[in-house]
């Protein structure tokens, strides 16, 4: 029976196992990859990046937890950029579809406060966030010309 620190190989199976859990125990239930970033982007603090899930830290440890939140989001972050607009564009819908609120609302809220944008994990580089806020913005558009929103004066 071994005893003392864990070497970097065992940490590193634990962090596999913590994220195979969170996939399992939560994200997994979520049906939409846009679904997901906003999960994720809500359990990081603001002022300090760091992540947190009262749960899920319980059961793996709070370091474990941030670590496997904060790959989690980068890895469905990376799945968004991945898709196709065609793709994006359907699993946006899903995402809005699940929403007991008016769509004409929501669209231009998120015009306004372009909430979208609090979605983007820290480590993402510059050309990701460029590419992430050009396909919202054109899915935006898109969106909004089909539920009727008039863009807002940009002037007022």
């Amino acid at each position: 029976m071994k005893s003392g620190p864990s070497t970097k190989g065992e940490d590193k199976a634990f962090d596999r196992s913590a994220a195979s859990d969170l996939w399992r125990h939560t994200l997994s239930q979520i049906p939409t990859t846009f679904g997901r970033l906003v999960f994720l982007s809500t359990l990081r603090d603001a002022n300090t990046g760091a992540y947190a899930h009262y749960g899920f830290a319980h059961r793996v440890g709070e370091e474990a937890a941030d670590a496997a939140l904060r790959q989690s989001h980068r890895e469905c972050f990376a799945e968004w950029l991945a898709f196709g607009l065609e793709d994006q564009k359907a699993d946006l819908d899903l995402y809005l579809s699940g929403i007991d609120s008016d769509k004409k609302t929501i669209f231009e809220t998120w015009i306004r406060t372009k909430p979208y944008q609090n979605l983007i994990p820290a480590a993402a580089i510059e050309v990701e966030r460029k590419l992430y806020n050009a396909d919202l913005e054109t899915l935006l558009a898109l969106l909004t010309a089909v539920h009727g929103v008039s863009s807002p004066d940009r002037d007022a």
